[in-house]
């Protein structure tokens, strides 16, 4: 067995399946908490706006026709490992989708860990030399092989943080806000298809 089979062996025994994460991150929050090893306000914040993100994605996200089909289709399965935190506005937009992905069919399985309890698997996934999140670690999940990785965000809403960095030098709040308008008009369509093409 590879060091980074060793870890994601370890990191899947440590995996939450959706309803349990949300479940995980909606308790810290009635105890005024989020996930992860750092505590402020701002983060617990953060994780509240995610709530609401989550609960209305949940009910409104629709899978195109031809995205189904594909699902439906898959001739192998995968198990989805993503790394995730509760604070993370990336990952309220991107779960909701992949989790509704899974439920299209019964090829995919998804599972939920949080970065700051597996920064092994983190750091075998950095971005830029960054603990970016939401990552994506395809797996067959028949031999737990990490087949490919995907995320922090999809190609088009990387590009807009990237082009406000490089117009403003810095990733603020009016960067945040252009990213949640991206994700509402999107509507998980980027997502789902840079996800079904990785599934090969």
């Amino acid at each position: 067995m590879t060091a980074i089979d060793s870890i994601i062996e370890k990191s899947l025994k440590n995996s939450y399946i959706y309803t349990d994460y949300r479940s995980h991150v909606s308790q810290l929050l009635l105890e005024g908490l989020s996930t992860g090893t750092t505590q402020s306000e701002a983060l617990t914040h953060y994780s509240t706006l995610n709530e609401v993100r989550m609960n209305r994605l949940d009910k409104t996200i629709k899978i195109p026709q031809e995205v189904n089909d594909t699902l439906k289709n898959l001739d192998k399965e995968y198990t989805l490992l993503v790394i995730s935190e509760g604070w993370c506005g990336d990952a309220a937009q991107i779960l909701p989708v992949i989790n509704k992905m899974t439920e299209a069919t019964d090829k995919l399985d998804l599972q939920i860990v949080l970065r700051d309890d597996n920064t092994d698997l983190m750091d075998a996934y950095l971005t830029n030399r960054s603990r970016s999140i939401p990552k994506l670690i395809l797996l067959d999940k028949e031999t737990l092989e990490p087949i490919n990785s995907w995320g922090p965000r999809p190609a088009e809403a990387a590009k807009l943080i990237i082009d406000f960095k490089e117009k403003h030098g810095v990733i603020n709040e009016e960067a945040k806000t252009e990213l949640q308008k991206w994700y509402l008009h999107d509507k998980g369509l980027s997502t789902m298809q840079e996800i079904v093409g990785l599934l090969g």
